[in-house]
């Protein structure tokens, strides 16, 4: 069944073809151009392309694929860079030149690559939906090959494969492959959800010792322009202690992708010594490149990140950022004259985020495994304003809160979260965790450290009316402590091996400085000199 063009709007196209579904893919034009149904009306269908229409005409043909945009999901994801589409864009490179060429398309995995394939089943065993048919080594990651199908095993690989023949046969013919395609709008399955309670460590002291993430918990990181939150979701990416990091460039400027893909290709992974690259996957969805491949761009990451998760492992998803994909939800919207909502968003907006939040957890996996899927994600809210529709959305949805704060990066304080200003709701489970693991008196030691940090903040409201010289000399010393903890603990320099802070290396730095200040003030209630002290402390 083929129709043809008959309206063009930009980016979108009406085509005289009935029997569609929504999000059905389509080839559009004699160029092949990909898009999406997303509109039904009678015979005819509106479709949202997701490359560039220029040169499009009317009359010209438009054939559907007969099924929604997938992902590709099998070996060969890891250290990949792909676009929103899931075109691998090294490869596309190679083959069409540095410029993307509308209509272009490869395959998202090597399909030629010959892996060495570990049964564990054999003919005759049963197998159901989700079962481990065995694993591949992938780089130094065992990727396991699950079966898309339920039934009994009547013939299964040996040795090397590759993509392009099946893993196994089932006594009713059908064949299982170790790829599989799955709709990225579609969750993935599991048996159950777990509570989030093991931290999620991200090398970051002010986020792991006053405001955890845990394993299969959801952050936001909003702040204005210059604020740092391109570079601290790459620092995270460098060094949070999980199995798999799906990194989403969304609307990003090329120069930055470009920069962080050069760096990444260098670093080694410091939890594993191998390369950084061999546990990550990028999605580089820059500014310049169709806003239809932008929106679609976090549901294909977050359904790579889903596989990984469904494998038994903690994956981290960052993405960058997700301001830029609601601007280009409404941008789909106002194309497509649906009712606006605030600021132009379309009215669905909160419940699209809190669908995409959703996907997120600590999960009991088909195969029996626990695995877990944490998300990060930064939001640039226009002139900094934290309570656009965008940023107030993602915090109904979101369990912690990293606000960075304007006058902290303009200090030079980096990360620039305000400790006053955010929060996280899985403090008490890890804090509890860290208490037994880690140290006995962390959450001790962070209430005491947070009171020194408000007290601070008090006092030098004060001595903006009374000046510093009406300040007792008790404040004085309080306020040279809360100045230590700011510059010494919560301040980092993501360019030094201070960048990451193991929490052992976080307690132990933390109990040093309360401990100082508690002794300090001891002697200073004893009628020792202020200005001896605030020497030794120095």
């Amino acid at each position: 069944m083929k129709g043809t063009i008959i309206g063009i709007t930009g980016p979108t196209v009406t085509v005289d073809l009935a029997d569609l579904k929504l999000y059905d893919r389509l080839k559009v034009g004699h160029a092949g151009l990909q898009g999406e149904v997303v509109r039904l009306a009678g015979d005819h269908a509106v479709v949202q392309v997701y490359e560039e229409t220029k040169g499009l005409g009317l009359g010209e043909p438009a054939q559907p694929l007969g099924v929604p945009l997938s992902a590709r999901l099998g070996p060969g994801l890891m250290g990949q860079v792909y676009d929103g589409l899931q075109r691998p864009l090294p490869l596309m490179g190679e083959t069409f030149g540095p410029f993307i060429r509308p209509g272009c398309d490869l395959p998202s995995l090597p399909e030629d690559k010959g892996w060495p394939f570990t049964p564990l089943k054999k003919v005759g065993d049963r197998v159901a939906v989700g079962e481990a048919l065995g694993f591949v080594r992938e780089n130094s990651f065992t990727h396991a090959l699950f079966s898309q199908a339920g039934g009994v095993i009547t013939a299964i690989a040996q040795g090397d494969m590759d993509l392009r023949r099946p893993v196994a046969e089932l006594d009713d013919g059908r064949l299982l492959h170790a790829a599989q395609d799955w709709p990225i709008r579609t969750p993935r399955p599991f048996r159950r959800k777990l509570p989030p309670t093991s931290p999620l460590i991200t090398g970051q002291r002010v986020i792991d010792f006053f405001f955890p993430l845990a394993l299969g918990g959801t952050a936001i990181i909003p702040g204005g322009f210059g604020t740092g939150k391109t570079i601290l979701e790459q620092t995270i990416a460098k060094h949070a202690a999980v199995d798999v990091v799906v990194y989403v460039g969304c609307g990003e400027r090329g120069n930055e992708m470009a920069e962080m893909l050069e760096e990444f290709a260098s670093l080694s992974d410091p939890w594993s010594g191998r390369p950084l690259a061999e546990r990550t996957i990028m999605v580089a969805n820059t500014s310049n490149m169709s806003v239809a491949a932008r929106e679609a761009s976090i549901y294909t990451a977050v359904t790579m990140a889903e596989y990984y998760r469904d494998m038994g492992c903690h994956v981290l998803l960052l993405a960058d950022s997700i301001s830029r994909w609601a601007e280009a939800l409404r941008e789909v919207s106002s194309a497509l004259e649906e009712m606006p909502g605030e600021e132009g968003y379309p009215t669905y907006l909160a419940s699209r985020l809190s669908g995409y939040f959703s996907r997120a957890g600590v999960v009991e996996t088909l195969n029996g495994t626990t695995g877990s899927l944490s998300m990060i994600l930064s939001v640039s809210p226009p002139g900094g304003d934290f309570s656009e529709p965008t940023t107030q959305a993602c915090l109904r949805a979101s369990g912690a809160f990293y606000m960075l704060d304007t006058a902290l990066a303009h200090r030079r304080h980096f990360p620039a979260i305000h400790w006053g200003q955010s929060y996280s709701l899985y403090g008490e489970e890890v804090g509890r965790h860290c208490t037994e693991a880690v140290c006995r008196q962390w959450v001790e030691l962070r209430k005491k450290s947070m009171t020194l940090l408000q007290k601070e903040e008090k006092l030098r409201e004060v001595s903006e009316i009374v000046g510093a010289e009406g300040l007792q000399d008790e404040d004085h010393f309080l306020l040279h402590a809360a100045d230590r903890i700011r510059s010494r603990f919560l301040c980092q320099n993501s360019f030094s091996e201070d960048a990451f802070s193991a929490p052992a290396q976080t307690a132990e730095l933390i109990a040093l400085l309360v401990r100082q200040y508690e002794q300090g003030a001891a002697r200073l209630a004893q009628g020792e000199d202020l200005a001896v002290l605030l020497r030794e402390m120095r």
